[in-house]
């Protein structure tokens, strides 16, 4: 675990705050996201970090960012760390951080589902719907859906669970042409990536973006179409009628289950097993992708 880092501390500079993951500091006109190794299962931190990380959430965001950005503005700026850290700091911090623009977050977050999987699949084998919309029957586990769907949610507090809600409900906290905005822009985003990463041998099942305003822009913040806000599984690997392993924390998520963890805080701590292949899997991604 040499090199993980779990938080981290810049002298002289405001931390905004501190998430699951990211470590925010106020740089006055800007902010700076700096992506630690935590990781969070069933939205409680775990108290071990998995090495590169954070470097891989970072070089995944970029990349996306600079693919993406035809379809709509992003957060990244061409401001080096260097111009605003000392040296040595920014050496280490630089391969997991990024210098942002400021943005009023959307308090929706925009999910796409391509596949039934997961809560949805559950939601389905009940109702035959997922989020309320009607799918066709006799669809099983994993199966591609007919298209792509978009299934907002809350965007809840730290330690709290996000809900699933309807489009009307996204239509009511956002204004009718916002949310309009942000599902199609979802819906693009998604078409994009997916079929990106099915080229390079990983199914992005389901994904989660974030979106914000500046001066009345919507733009994409947080992260794009990483292991921490993704369902990925290799094509490979894939059929239906199980869950198909993943590239994602799901490694992690399927261990913790498996002690029989209340899933409330404190979480155990993870085995050198489950860190060093739960770190591979993240690097396997990044290099797959780009």
């Amino acid at each position: 675990m040499a090199g993980a880092i779990f938080e981290s501390s810049i002298d002289g500079v405001t931390l905004a705050f501190r998430g699951k993951v990211r470590d925010v500091y106020d740089l006055g006109d800007h902010l700076l996201i700096v992506t630690s190794d935590r990781l969070s299962a069933f939205d409680v931190v775990l108290p071990t970090p998995i090495p590169d990380k954070g470097r891989v959430l970072t070089a995944l965001s970029k990349f996306w960012f600079e693919k993406t950005g035809r379809l709509v503005a992003n957060q990244m700026t061409d401001r080096k760390l260097s111009d605003v850290l000392p040296g040595e700091v920014a050496a280490e911090l630089e391969d997991r951080s990024m210098i942002v623009r400021k943005a009023d977050a959307l308090q929706v977050e925009a999910v796409v589902r391509g596949y039934l999987v997961g809560s949805g699949w559950a939601e389905y084998q009940k109702s035959g719907t997922v989020c309320g919309i009607a799918l066709p029957e006799g669809l099983e586990q994993a199966a591609k859906l007919p298209e792509p769907i978009f299934t907002p949610s809350t965007k809840a507090p730290q330690g709290e669970h996000d809900e699933n809600i309807s489009f009307a409900q996204a239509e009511e906290i956002l204004g009718a042409d916002r949310a309009r905005e942000v599902r199609d822009l979802s819906l693009q985003l998604y078409d994009l990536g997916a079929r990106w990463a099915e080229e390079r041998g990983i199914i992005i099942a389901d994904t989660k973006f974030e979106f914000g305003v500046v001066d009345g822009e919507i733009i994409l913040i947080d992260e794009v179409m990483t292991p921490d806000s993704s369902r990925f599984w290799p094509k490979e690997e894939y059929r239906t009628g199980i869950s198909p392993p993943s590239f994602d924390k799901q490694y992690v998520r399927d261990y913790l289950s498996s002690t029989g963890w209340n899933k409330e805080p404190p979480a155990p701590s993870l085995p050198d097993e489950v860190v060093e292949k739960t770190s591979a899997k993240y690097r396997q991604a990044l290099e797959q992708l780009t």
